[in-house]
């Protein structure tokens, strides 16, 4: 391999990681605050739940990750009971985490009749430490527990 083709390699293994963390810092960074990133929205809501309602594949074509469904205090409090049940959830709790969010995670099924029922059948709640430290804990509404937490931070070291 000659060293031309080996530079645009590395450029576009390099390209893609920046992108990759780009997204995740987009991902990662849905705390309510103007978008200063320059990545469109639907990124920022719409990752969470590809395929949902608005999001890069969904339907609906509203504006965010819900498209223009509205979630109940019931829903939450439902989703937040099964959260705060979970060990794991209460530790971020006490490690000084805020949940911020309760996100619907929708699933839409044709029956054999032609007849389509929706369902909240998961829902992911966003938890937030500083500006550093955010938190997904996946709660799967059908057994009542969480299934998945991820937990990412964000280290800055300004040497200006």
């Amino acid at each position: 391999m000659d060293k031309r083709k080996a530079l645009v390699l590395l450029t576009v293994v390099v390209a893609a990681a920046i992108m990759s963390g780009i997204i995740l810092a987009a991902y990662s960074a849905d705390n309510g605050e103007a978008n200063t990133t320059g990545i469109p929205e639907w990124v920022n809501e719409g990752m969470m739940m590809p395929g949902a309602c608005g999001g890069p594949h969904g339907g609906m074509g509203g504006r965010g990750g819900f498209g223009f469904i509205e979630v109940s205090d019931g829903f939450k409090e439902n989703v937040l009971s099964i959260a705060n049940a979970d060990a794991d959830v209460q530790a971020l709790l006490t490690d000084g985490y805020n949940i911020t969010q309760v996100r619907p995670i929708i699933k839409s099924m044709v029956e054999a009749d032609g007849t389509v029922v929706t369902k909240a059948t998961s829902a992911i709640v966003m938890l937030e430490k500083d500006t550093t430290s955010r938190a997904t804990a996946l709660v799967d509404l059908e057994e009542a527990k969480v299934t998945e937490i991820v937990i990412l931070t964000r280290t800055v070291i300004d040497k200006s």
